[in-house]
């Protein structure tokens, strides 16, 4: 999909559900007004401001400013203080869907700036910005993937939050749905572990969106708290075409969570997974590595 077409689906879409969220602007969601044009009546503006680099994992980003206005005798300051109110409970880490089907996500960035009196029509306003976010990868809910860690760890999740959640690898898929868990690689390590092995380390984020806060937060403490009880997961690796599947465990280091951050974007669990390997040209045993890594070879 071209970016303006994505851009045109993304503020109708916005317009669409501002409409819904105040029903005093009796649909009055407009664009930036031309020159000589003036406002009136109790109405909101819908202008598009930068546009930022795209994520890996959360796609096409864009930010709106929504400007809701309000007449002096219908309140003023105080009437737009309520409907800013409206707008970020209506609209912060809400997941809405396009006429197309896909899904886009708002995450609200602050107010731009300070109440201001609008010169034209001599009512009250100010501009809340949001980031927009629209997945540009048509995924599929455990998808097949080459990464046995990641297929491990979306298998875990799975079994333990149930059917009803939709598990996620590497970026969140057009159309996503909610409630469910993301989980993408933030980065890996390899160190030196005995004569004959390496330690591999692997830093992953968890990223629970739901449309319940409270419910976000229970199963990101129950993710977080479950994966320090589970230990290790189970991993099935193969040696080729001709072998069969043999399984072994990748060990959970380290896990915490972070009920603060973003969910969508920046994910509130860190975990960390990490497993012994044999070291390449090496012909020691692999029981007789770990003994010695232990200090009783």
């Amino acid at each position: 999909m071209s970016t303006s077409k994505m851009s045109t689906l993304i503020k109708k879409t916005l317009k669409q559900k501002l409409a819904v969220l105040v029903p005093d602007w009796d649909g009055r969601v407009l664009d930036v007004p031309g020159p000589g044009e003036m406002l009136a009546g109790p109405c909101a503006v819908v202008a598009f401001a930068e546009e930022v680099p795209k994520s890996a994992w959360a796609g096409y980003r864009r930010i709106i400013k929504i400007s809701p206005y309000a007449r002096p005798e219908d309140g003023g300051a105080e009437q737009v203080e309520a409907w800013s109110a409206d707008l970020i409970e209506g609209l912060h880490q809400v997941r809405l869907v396009d006429e197309a089907g896909e899904a886009l996500t708002c995450i609200y960035l602050g107010s731009s700036d300070s109440d201001r009196v609008d010169a034209g029509s001599g009512m009250f306003t100010r501009s809340l910005r949001f980031g927009v976010y629209v997945p540009e990868d048509s995924g599929v809910v455990l998808a097949e993937t080459g990464d046995a860690w990641l297929a491990a760890l979306q298998d875990w999740t799975q079994s333990e939050l149930g059917s009803n959640w939709s598990v996620y690898g590497d970026a969140w898929p057009g159309g996503y749905e909610m409630p469910s868990v993301l989980w993408r690689l933030a980065g890996c390590s390899t160190s030196v572990a005995g004569t004959s092995a390496l330690e591999v380390r692997q830093q992953w984020i968890g990223h629970v969106l739901t449309d319940h806060p409270v419910l976000t937060r229970q199963t990101v403490t129950r993710l977080a708290r479950q994966l320090a009880v589970q230990s290790r997961l189970a991993i099935t690796e193969t040696d080729g075409e001709e072998h069969e599947g043999n399984t072994r465990y990748i060990t959970v280091d380290e896990v915490t969570a972070d009920l603060q951050t973003d969910a969508y974007l920046n994910g509130q669990i860190r975990l960390t997974l990490q497993q012994r390997i044999r070291r390449p040209g090496t012909n020691v045993p692999f029981i007789r590595e770990i003994y010695h890594s232990k200090g009783m070879e």
